[in-house]
């Protein structure tokens, strides 16, 4: 009998794949990369088949490199970034490139929505707001530019139902995912064509696939794909997740006390409730992998995808030596200090929670300012925007016990304590990198049975590493921070829309 899980995460460039036994230890992992593609402003695409073909070397790669046979892999399951949106032809190839989540062709749709009265009209079935790279303004966007496209298109897929597709032959779609799409009605779990109508979308009911819950079977191994990648053919693969759901579950977040955190290209701000929340100035509401609850979740691209740029535009000539940039950084960022020296930094690089045609901007330079400064600005920045959206959720639930923290800020202890003194909340740091992955093989142990729950599974397979404690000395000075941080963010909202 086979004792290890199978884990697949697809990020909107980066496909990984773990192997786990059922104590949660990582027992191998390997990730390929594949090239985003921006054909014009405001697209942001990849190749579906080189998406598979890295799924493909990833899985075959894992077991090579564990000694493992596919034999002994009891399951399969993928989790994917939520949103964009995957397209499969009736000739069982995509017809147009797969889209990430950050692809905005969509956005006047969304505006649109917003100011026609669909957007209030819409959110008691979708629980969510509207923005450009959703489903459902790309879906648009092809109606008026490609509808060739959509001629040719059997299934509309999230990332990992996708990949599962190519996995299995069989096409579902799975719920917690299509949750954050607007494509279904979350309200009733299911799809809705009154709903779609709404959104002139009710000409693609028809290709909107089967649903099925996160920790239910969707299809086997195929004989094809158990020659391409060494696992055996009728090894069953379960309906895994969006990389959201993915990262609470595979922190341990199996009640409504924690909250959680994720810092990475998105600012992510959760937590479960058996009680789901509907409020025009949230972000989403879901239904999340645990049966029985809902998600519920203040986001926006506004997290470390910032100091990334910050480090290959403002850093890229700087001499390292033999030092990592990363370890550079914290470096730099721990030796000025907290002490106030007035730069606020907005990171709206890549997108706002506040306007939604608010801009990146450093604010308060002065000459004697240096690029530690910067570098301190932008980590700052970065938590104060967490802050403000923990701050929305904070009005349907009370202050957490603590916060699990995910995303590759986790990574930078430096980081990670100033998280905890800004917030005034105990952070908690979870062993495991490969949090889409875990998760996916988590929901891989609840199909195949080898766990009676996903709070089982979170007990055996998720490990806590360390935890940071708030520092209460550091409060007024933050909280100072802070308070200078959101004027700036009024001051500047007039002049937005003038860009």
């Amino acid at each position: 009998m086979g004792k290890y899980l199978l884990g697949l995460d697809n990020g909107g460039t980066m496909t990984k794949a773990a192997l786990y036994d059922l104590n949660g230890k990582e027992i191998a992992v390997s990730s390929r990369k594949t090239e985003m593609y921006q054909p014009a402003p405001g697209f942001t695409e990849r190749d579906c088949e080189e998406m598979w073909a890295a799924n493909v070397g990833a899985i075959r790669a894992v077991l090579e490199q564990s000694g493992i046979s596919g034999e002994e892999v009891l399951g399969v399951a993928a989790t994917g970034h939520g949103n964009g949106m995957y397209l499969m032809g009736y000739d069982g190839r995509a017809p147009y490139n797969g889209m990430i989540s950050t692809d905005s062709r969509g956005k006047q749709y969304a505006i649109d929505w917003m100011k026609d009265g669909t957007f209030e009209k819409i959110l008691p079935k979708t629980m969510q707001s509207v923005w450009a790279g959703q489903p459902t303004t790309l879906l648009r966007w092809f109606m008026d530019n490609r509808p060739d496209v959509l001629e040719n298109t059997q299934w509309i897929f999230m990332c990992k139902d996708y990949i599962r597709y190519k996995l299995t032959g069989e096409a579902y779609g799975e719920i917690a995912d299509m949750s954050g799409s607007s494509l279904m009605n979350v309200r009733d779990v299911c799809y809705d064509k009154d709903l779609l109508a709404d959104m002139g979308l009710e000409s693609i009911y028809d290709k909107l696939p089967p649903l099925k819950y996160s920790g239910e079977i969707c299809g086997y191994i195929t004989e094809d794909v158990a020659g391409l990648t060494g696992l055996k053919a009728g090894t069953p693969v379960a309906g895994g997740c969006m990389d959201i759901h993915a990262s609470a579950m595979a922190v341990g977040i199996t009640d409504e006390e924690k909250m959680c955190v994720v810092a990475g290209t998105w600012s992510i701000n959760e937590y479960i409730s058996k009680k789901p929340v509907v409020d025009k100035d949230l972000f989403m509401t879901s239904i999340y992998t645990m049966p029985g609850y809902w998600m519920i979740l203040e986001g926006s691209p506004t997290s470390a995808s910032n100091l990334e740029w910050f480090l290959a535009e403002i850093l890229k000539d700087v001499n390292l030596g033999d030092k990592d940039i990363y370890e550079y950084s914290n470096k730099c960022v721990d030796g000025i200090g907290d002490q106030d020296c007035g730069v606020v930094f907005l990171p709206f690089l890549f997108g706002s929670n506040v306007n939604i045609n608010a801009k990146g901007a450093f604010i308060g330079l002065q000459s004697w300012h240096t690029r530690e400064n910067l570098l301190r600005a932008v980590y700052e920045g970065i938590v104060f925007c967490h802050k403000y959206h923990i701050e929305k959720l904070l009005k349907f639930r009370d202050q957490p016990k603590m916060i699990r923290m995910a995303g590759g800020v986790a990574k930078s202890e430096i980081w990670v304590q100033m998280f905890a003194d800004i917030l005034q909340v105990p952070i908690e740091v979870a062993r495991s990198q490969e949090l889409g992955a875990l998760c996916s093989a988590i929901c891989a142990g609840i199909a195949t049975g080898t766990f009676d729950s996903f709070q089982s599974a979170s007990e055996s397979m998720v490990d806590i590493m360390y935890t940071a404690e708030p520092n209460p000395e550091k409060f007024a000075e933050y909280d100072k921070k802070y308070a200078r941080y959101k004027k700036v963010i009024e001051a500047l909202d007039p002049i937005w829309d003038e860009y």
